[in-house]
């Protein structure tokens, strides 16, 4: 009896190990979109079917947050280098009517001189961004009349190759690198 007591329990704490140790993703999947990447291409869900991806929201002329993030994104993009692992970055601008591929591709140069996994995405109306940020990516995206500046959040999300977001981080935390790094490291396994 105490034998079977103890495999059970070995069983039972096998499985709960097993469970911690893999990603699960959400019930969040994001649906098909075809954008305009800073190459004036046409760049979405077909070119990252299969993939691995990181996915942040930002602006050219934003006053706040959005070149830290940037940077940061371009930290991550040489760690994943430095480590091997094939990883696409996407950036959405929430400032589609003065985001255009020009201006973006003037502004991924102040922050990396590859621009092979990372596309700054355009040509979207501003209803599209805010829609596509609150239903897929439950973000806030608004552009106030009164203002320049367009609110959004300062998160970076990682999706599976399912297309479906496995988990977010703010930008600012600590180890949000080793964080990601570790997450995508499990997915691509």
């Amino acid at each position: 009896m105490k034998t079977s007591k103890l495999l059970a329990v070995l069983i039972i704490a096998s499985l709960l190990l097993f469970a911690c140790g893999q990603t699960k993703p959400t019930d969040r999947q994001v649906t098909s979109f075809s954008f305009t990447d800073q190459d004036g291409k046409t760049f979405g869900t077909d070119q990252l079917a299969g993939k691995v991806w990181i996915a942040d929201f930002i602006f050219t002329n934003c006053l706040t947050v959005c070149t830290p993030m940037s940077n940061k994104m371009a930290e991550l993009q040489t760690t994943f280098k430095e480590h091997g692992i094939e990883v696409e970055f996407v950036t959405f601008t929430v400032d589609p009517e003065t985001d255009t591929p020009e201006v973006l591709k003037d502004y991924i140069g102040q922050f990396t001189d590859d621009e092979s996994n990372w596309h700054l995405l355009t040509g979207y109306s501003q209803d599209t961004i805010e829609e596509l940020a609150i239903n897929q990516f439950r973000t806030i995206v608004q552009k106030p009349d009164s203002s320049g500046q367009v609110i959004h959040g300062t998160i970076f999300f990682v999706i599976d190759q399912q297309g479906y977001i496995v988990d977010e981080f703010n930008y600012m935390e600590e180890s949000v690198e080793e964080q990601i790094l570790d997450e995508v490291a499990r997915l691509v396994k």
